[in-house]
């Protein structure tokens, strides 16, 4: 698979892809370059910017390739069983562990578990939209958490955060050590450069970085706007089936991984790394996205939420919304999740004598829901695209009063619901926020009134 994947004289791209089985797409930036991308959720990937680069037969030969150094990251323990199991090799011009000492910089509006701020909350929250900053403003400055649960040090939980930002990240590469990046654009296409290659993500994608990958997030547009899941437990993985069967849901072959593509760049280079809650960072000489050649399963991916193939009822009943899961995050428990990531996407209603919207409930899970685009149909006004709310659990919600009244008097004839593109991050420990998101000035006051003039109509 060849194709060009720079948009700078110093990156080099777009080797040959050599994933057994691996299919070859394509996608454009914003300067009609291609992307050249593999696809397959978890496969064992395999990718060199210069033929010869990545040695066969062994992992970590005496010399390898072209002057290169074989580096391990490892995304999982050694010993974790093969199915779990994430590590990728890497040929670079220089090894990971050529850089001066690190140093603390300043978190800006990023928090990290356990989320002490305030007490946990049993309110509803909503907010709207988080605002582009004036300031110049990059990915990494742009990030203010809303909260999480949890603690980093012990690999478990989750943090949530927004972004915004109007520039890109210049001579800057961030990594988390604390978690995975689940990045969720909803305005503006965002191209992801990393160590194995280049990613975009358009609004209605998502972005998924692992563990200790680094990465610069360049804006294709003016601003750039969305929200991130920072996964500090098990890697997300593709959910069980059961009985759906084989196919369904998110199809393993629709995610999308980059091919090797790297920057050959001797100049001053600033690393900021998230590690046990806090930003540090090192003056680097040179690039650290210096990866000619790459193996394994310990990858970037990118996955367009409109081909999620939904899953639901075609008699009666609103079934539960775990059909709508992308991807989880398993904990000790079987079935419950640490994290999961939910998707609402396009999909028609022929449920027969049945209220269509999402249900009135109450959940042992707590649920950060977002808009990507379009309208929410449990919700008729209030949550718009870029807001975002939170039902810690146990916290009982549903559709509001103009949602209940038209759905519950509504015709019921064949309905496509393909004008919204809705999310959720589940979780199973309440979601704490923080002093920053509960004082935000985008944060909407009085959000139980949607609720009011839900009126008794029991007349026995």
């Amino acid at each position: 698979m060849d194709g060009s994947d720079s948009t700078t004289d110093t990156a080099r791209g777009a080797g040959t892809a050599r994933a057994a089985g691996a299919e070859a797409t394509a996608d454009r930036i914003g300067d009609g370059k291609q992307l050249a991308y593999s696809s397959g959720f978890g496969n064992q990937h395999s990718s060199e910017a210069v033929p010869g680069a990545l040695p066969l037969g062994r992992n970590a030969p005496q010399r390898a390739p072209l002057g290169l150094y074989a580096e391990q990251l490892s995304g999982t323990a050694f010993t974790e069983p093969r199915a779990r199991n994430r590590r990728s090799w890497l040929y670079r011009i220089r090894p990971s562990a050529a850089h001066p000492p690190f140093h603390r910089v300043d978190n800006g509006s990023l928090r990290s578990a356990p989320f002490l701020d305030v007490q946990p909350d049993p309110n509803r929250l909503r907010w709207g939209p988080l605002p582009v900053p004036e300031a110049p403003t990059d990915f990494v400055q742009g990030l203010v958490t809303v909260g999480g649960n949890g603690d980093v040090l012990r690999r478990e939980g989750i943090g949530i955060h927004w972004y915004a930002a109007n520039r890109s990240m210049n001579r800057r590469v961030f990594s988390s050590s604390d978690g995975e990046f689940l990045i969720v654009p909803q305005q503006g296409a965002l191209l992801v450069r990393t160590e194995l290659g280049v990613l975009r993500a358009d609004p209605g994608h998502v972005a998924l970085i692992p563990r200790g990958v680094r990465f610069r997030v360049e804006l294709l547009e003016e601003a750039a706007r969305g929200y991130v899941c920072e996964n500090y437990g098990q890697p997300f993985q593709l959910p069980e089936l059961g009985p759906i069967g084989a196919n369904g849901l998110a199809n393993a072959r629709d995610f999308l991984a980059p091919v090797a593509a790297y920057e050959d760049r001797e100049e001053p280079t600033e690393v900021v790394n998230k590690f046990g809650g806090n930003l540090w960072a090192a003056e680097y000489d040179h690039s650290p996205l210096d990866v000619v050649a790459w193996h394994g399963n310990h990858v970037p991916y990118v996955y367009d939420l409109h081909r999620f193939n939904v899953i639901g009822s075609i008699s009666y009943d609103h079934p539960d919304p775990s059909i709508f899961t992308v991807l989880t995050s398993p904990s000790d428990t079987p079935g419950l999740a640490g994290a999961d990531f939910v998707v609402f996407a396009p999909r028609w209603l022929v449920g027969e004598d049945t209220f269509r919207p999402p249900y009135f409930h109450r959940n042992v899970m707590s649920e950060f829901m977002g808009l990507v685009e379009g309208a929410y149909d449990a919700k008729a006004e209030g949550f718009v695209p870029g807001g975002a709310s939170l039902h810690n659990m146990m916290s009982a919600h549903g559709p509001d009063r103009a949602t209940y009244d038209r759905a519950s008097s509504a015709e019921l004839v064949p309905q496509k619901i393909d004008d919204g593109l809705a999310f959720m991050f589940e979780t199973r420990w309440p979601v704490v926020p923080t002093e920053l998101a509960l004082s935000a000035g985008h944060r909407q006051q009085g959000y139980d009134a949607v609720w009011e003039g839900l009126a008794r109509n029991f007349r026995p």
